[in-house]
This record gives structure tokens, C-alpha cells and sequence, in this order.
């Protein structure tokens, strides 16, 4: 899958500086390294199964996606994105969109947006639960750097503008509301 031989391969990279130190900023402890420069931060933490725990990502301004992994068990990559709404989720992994119903949504976030120091979860296994580690990436734009966000299609072979205010050398793109789709990704590699 990652080394087939005579297959070529892509992969992409982000620089997280320095070593992991523990943020306590939340409530649960977080294993963290931060580079608010390039918004971004990459880290562990042990899940309580406590909807309203916070976990701290070090970034100085709420995180426009959150990534969270379940390391010592099989669940889907959670992925939060500021234009779903604060309780809503994606999976990474999947084509499909998470079950709809206010209960289940707020079980991932809590249905609580970011804030510039934590990032807030429900008891959903997936993100938080009893005994659980877990693998969290947090993501924030960064001018002239990198743009999350979200757009609205028109169904026209010329579809809608969406302003990143310099070239992207990576998109990743995933429609959020109905029936099974795939993640789209694209590269100047």
C-alpha cells in the first residue's frame, strides 16, 4: 500500500517545531507540539468520556479544522470543520457523512465551536472515550499560507471562486451534506 514496488507515490508534510510538551490549558492533558506560525499542531492525549472536556492545541486562535484519531483501536478519523457547524462531523476515512440527529452530532464536539486556546469534545468514542488514546491535528489559516473553509457549488462546469489569497499547492475538498462522497484531493505534484 505504501511501498508497492514499481508504484510511485505522493505525501504530504507539516512542520510542527520544536519538541512535545504537556499542555494542561484544557482539561485533559495533551502531549503537544505547536507551530503557530504555520497554524498548525499535532498531539496525543488520553480520552475521558466526558462530553464538555477540553483539550489544549496551542495555536493563539481557534482552529479552523480539528483531526482526531482513535491510536489503540479501529474508529473513523473525525474531522471538524468550521463551515459544518460547531457539533457536526466528517470522517476522514469514509465517503459518507455522519448520521444526522442533534445527539449524535454533539457526542464529537459537544456542539461547541473551537476557542484560541481549546478545542471542546463530547463523549463520542471516537474523540473522547473511557480508556482511549488519541491523535489530534489542528489546522488554522494562515494569510497568504493556507485557507480552510467551505463553498457553496453551482452545479456550472465554471463552478464558484473560492479566494485563498495565493496558490494552493494542495486542495482537499468534501461534499458535507448529503449521500455518499468521496474526499477529492489535489496537488501540484
Amino acid at each position: 500500500i505504501v511501498n508497492d514496488n514499481g508504484e510511485t507515490f505522493v505525501s504530504w508534510h507539516w512542520k510542527a517545531a520544536g519538541s512535545a510538551s504537556t499542555n494542561g490549558t484544557g482539561t485533559i492533558d495533551v502531549s503537544l507540539i505547536a507551530n503557530p506560525t504555520a497554524g498548525f499542531s499535532i498531539g496525543t492525549y488520553g480520552g475521558n468520556d466526558t462530553g464538555g472536556a477540553t483539550i489544549g492545541h496551542g495555536l493563539g486562535v481557534a482552529p479552523d479544522v480539528v483531526i482526531v484519531k482513535w491510536t489503540n483501536g479501529a474508529d473513523n478519523w473525525c474531522v471538524y470543520n468550521k463551515n459544518n457547524g460547531d457539533g457536526k462531523t466528517l470522517w476522514l476515512d469514509s465517503d459518507g457523512v455522519v448520521p444526522t440527529g442533534a445527539s449524535y452530532y454533539n457526542s464529537f464536539w459537544n456542539d461547541t465551536a473551537p476557542s484560541s486556546t481549546v478545542t471542546t469534545l463530547g463523549s463520542n468514542g471516537g474523540v473522547n472515550g473511557s480508556g482511549r488514546n488519541y491523535l489530534v491535528l489542528s489546522f488554522a489559516s494562515v494569510e497568504g499560507y493556507s485557507k480552510f473553509g467551505g463553498y457553496t457549488g453551482n452545479g456550472q462546469t465554471d463552478g464558484p471562486y473560492v479566494y485563498t489569497g495565493f496558490k494552493p499547492a494542495y486542495v482537499l475538498v468534501k461534499r458535507n451534506n448529503s449521500g455518499s462522497n468521496y474526499w477529492n484531493q489535489h496537488d501540484n505534484k
